[in-house]
């Protein structure tokens, strides 16, 4: 969006995902190649273009180990001639240094020209406006090639009339730095500032307008207000419940963008096992997708029955922090109480558990414990057995909406 604004403002931007280009080996191939699109743009473009390529094909070629195969060969014939390289070792370590150093010079003169040739290209007499180079996903491609871009960036393009905008994650950035030098030592922030003159951070979204922009990106109501389920009252607020659930979901776990984006895409897909008349349980359905990609040992210790009732609501409330004052706190109590009594439903007679009990004076007791303040077993009672007395919920059962999270299920793509 930012690259067509500023096209919009007669700008000449370039794209370039580095994620997608870091098949090859060397950053100065690539980054030419992206500008060889100023072409067309300019008069007498490609005759020029040819000249800044014919700078930079000697920027490409890593003379020095050439050089030192051939001053080898010229001085290693054979094992019978080791005496003659002994020999010549002075001789041949000479030669080697005066021949590096006419390299170096050669390769200082030509970035020189390179960057002559290169500033003049870019240069447009009509448009006195700067090129805009846009790096994307330089943090998420091979240490080496990410480093490797960088410093080419910085000895061969920093010239007049372009200004490069790296798109990137600091942090993973920096550990691609790391892994690069092999150590957890280096500053990376004093790194990276050589490369950047100015930073500026995105201000992240709110959780409710993200959730509601993913919810309209990946079109939830074309499952949710179709035509078959308006006709079931039961269903009207499924999609409210959703992405209600995401909002406060995201909101308690810090969920990052890309994996919020991530469950979204998948319960989108995951809704496509279900048939327009069937219950989707959708908060409980967005929690277990949550599970299954982003806590995926509890996921499937609920999958293979491994726990008990009491353990499923430690480890639930170990992962998603309850608290009681929370806008949409009893929602999410609820949610838990729904799974409790679905993964129960699963368990076979020996091991099925009484949830809750009503004494002759009406008090209501559940041997489960949520142990949050202000929060009762008896109000956890009372959610289990207005849970029970729902046809719908009463007999479900965990496996239901497992076997859709697993997809082990036929989709219907619309």
């Amino acid at each position: 969006m930012w690259r067509q604004s500023l096209s919009n403002s007669g700008f000449r931007t370039i794209y370039f995902n580095v994620w997608e280009n870091d098949f090859n080996n060397d950053p100065l191939v690539a980054i030419m190649s992206e500008l060889q699109i100023l072409v067309t743009s300019k008069i007498n473009g490609d005759n020029v273009f040819k000249s800044v390529v014919e700078k930079g094909a000697v920027l490409t070629k890593n003379v020095l180990p050439v050089l030192a195969r051939s001053l080898l060969k010229k001085y290693v014939v054979d094992v019978d001639e080791i005496s003659d390289v002994v020999e010549n070792t002075t001789k041949a370590a000479t030669e080697l240094l005066e021949e590096t150093i006419k390299d170096f010079t050669k390769r200082k003169k030509c970035i020189a020209e390179f960057r002559s040739e290169l500033e003049e290209f870019v240069k447009d007499s009509e448009n006195k406006k700067p090129v805009i180079f846009i790096i994307d996903e330089l943090d998420r491609c091979r240490p080496t090639y990410a480093v490797e871009l960088l410093e080419q960036l910085k000895h061969f393009f920093s010239v007049n009339g372009i200004v490069f905008i790296l798109s990137i994650d600091k942090m993973h950035l920096a550990s691609s730095v790391k892994g690069f030098y092999g150590t957890s030592e280096i500053n990376t922030d004093e790194y990276l500032r050589r490369f950047i003159d100015l930073e500026y951070s995105i201000p992240k979204p709110s959780n409710k307008s993200f959730c509601k922009y993913l919810f309209e990106y990946y079109d939830f109501g074309n499952f949710f207000n179709s035509k078959v389920r308006r006709q079931y009252s039961e269903f009207q607020s499924d999609g409210n419940h959703l992405v209600k659930m995401a909002e406060l979901l995201f909101d308690k776990t810090n969920a990052t963008l890309r994996q919020q984006e991530k469950v979204f895409a998948q319960t989108r897909l995951i809704l496509n096992s279900f048939k327009p008349n069937e219950l989707t349980f959708p908060a409980l359905l967005f929690v277990l997708i949550y599970l299954k990609s982003m806590q995926n040992e509890f996921f499937r210790e609920i999958e293979n029955n491994q726990l008990t009732l009491q353990e499923l609501t430690d480890k639930f409330v170990e992962i998603m922090p309850l608290k009681t004052e929370n806008e949409y706190g009893l929602n999410l109590f609820y949610v838990v109480a729904l799974l409790i009594h679905l993964y129960n439903n699963s368990q076979n007679q020996k091991n099925k558990v009484k949830l809750f009990d009503v004494d002759p004076l009406e008090n209501r007791s559940t041997p489960i414990k949520i142990n949050i303040h202000n929060f009762s077993g008896k109000q956890l009672a009372r959610m289990f057995e207005s849970i029970s007395q729902q046809w719908k919920y009463n007999n479900g059962s965990l496996e239901y909406l497992l076997n859709k999270v697993n997809l082990t299920e036929s989709l219907t793509i619309n």
